[in-house]
């Protein structure tokens, strides 16, 4: 196998295999990039047996062929070069040289045959979206996706498709987030399938302009962009019920400054205990107060805003970190947030109106107990 390209091309290939390729395996042969070169194509293939990567990479070849290659020692040597032209090529052996003009880099590969095969997707269902709208759902969602795998259903953002629209669902206990696509364009059937968390993350960088292609199959989750082609394993679980933890009856309405609110809650949350990350919202008609105390550093802080809010008065507490991620989050500049009780969840807006706290757009958040 030989063939030659540009080091840009190598390198932004590279960045994006290294995604899918795992830092620590048992596998060794999971730590290289296969590449595949016949009179067609030329390929580069990683995978940590969940995510697959395979790009189509532009080409001059010399000798068609295949060999597995460490990735680490590709992505090191193309970020250390000025631009220039790289040629690979590799033996019977699977010994790769590296020629540029710089100098020549030698190592050792595998052979191509140990490398695992592109997973049997077995599609039947096809549907094209938006780069635009399908980064926008990942961005909305994603934050709120479990890290715990002892939670495996929690892991992946559900997508329940229907005929004619999309409701995208991620919680990981604390909080939660519903939203509905309204203009998905045509879908044509119907179903709920969870994407895993690694899967949209990567997605979510790659997404910009045009259409992604996507394919369901039964276990995998197949989409293409330009000459790019992700493979994910679906998470083989149920998604809980997760209408029966929205409430239906909070009534009292806080309308704060998203800004104001969200600076008064990272000042404050400084002095909070590191640990619990506890802070307080004090609600009345007028003002909003945000508090913290930690007995262990003695410390403790408070900042009041003006707010305006319709309810009997209100003590609540929060994780800090969780309540800064979902206020984040809202596309508007101000926070509607809505409440029952103190130990009920609270729910706030995605968008910048108090009937989407009503509708399918909305936001979850569980409060923690005050101290004393």
């Amino acid at each position: 196998m030989k063939f030659s390209t540009s080091k840009t091309e190598l390198q932004q290939a590279f960045q994006k295999l290294s995604k899918a390729s795992p830092v620590r395996s048992t596998l060794p042969i999971l730590g290289c990039v296969l590449v595949a070169s016949s009179d067609e194509k030329t390929i580069f293939r990683t995978t940590d047996l969940e995510l697959t990567i395979e790009l189509e990479v532009p080409v001059s070849l010399e000798k068609a062929g295949s060999v597995a290659i460490p990735i680490r020692q590709l992505l090191d040597i193309t970020n250390e070069l000025p631009e220039t032209r790289i040629s690979i090529s590799a033996d019977d052996r699977n010994r790769v040289e590296i020629q540029t003009e710089m100098g020549t880099y030698d190592l050792m590969g595998k052979p191509a045959d140990e490398f695992p095969a592109t997973p049997e997707t077995n599609q039947t269902k096809e549907l094209s979206l938006q780069a635009k709208t399908l980064k926008n759902i990942i961005d909305t969602t994603l934050f709120a996706v479990s890290k715990d795998d002892l939670k495996p259903a929690l892991t992946g953002v559900l997508f329940r498709f229907a005929q004619k629209n999309l409701i995208v669902v991620s919680t990981d206990g604390h909080r939660l987030v519903r939203y509905k696509e309204k203009d998905p364009g045509s879908i044509g059937f119907s179903g709920d399938i969870i994407a895993p968390r690694k899967f949209l993350s990567y997605l979510s960088t790659q997404l910009s302009a045009g259409d992604i292609n996507i394919s369901i199959g039964e276990n995998y989750i197949t989409t293409r962009m330009n000459q790019d082609t992700v493979i994910t394993r679906t998470v083989g679980e149920r998604f809980p019920d997760y209408e029966s933890v929205i409430p239906k009856d909070n009534e009292k309405l806080l309308k704060a400054d998203k800004e104001s609110l969200l600076g008064a809650i990272r000042r404050v949350s400084i002095f909070s205990n590191r640990a619990t990350h506890q802070v307080a919202m004090s609600l009345s008609s007028e003002r909003c107060v945000v508090t913290t105390e930690d007995p262990e550093t003695s410390s403790k802080a408070q900042e009041e805003l003006p707010a305006e809010y319709n309810g009997d008065d209100l003590v609540i507490g929060y994780n800090a970190e969780y309540l800064q991620d979902v206020i984040k989050h809202i596309k508007g500049k101000t926070v509607f947030a809505r409440f029952n009780t103190p130990i009920s969840a609270t729910l706030f807006n995605l968008e910048d109106n108090t009937e989407d706290n009503d509708g399918e757009n909305l936001m979850l958040l569980m409060p923690i107990r005050l101290n004393g």
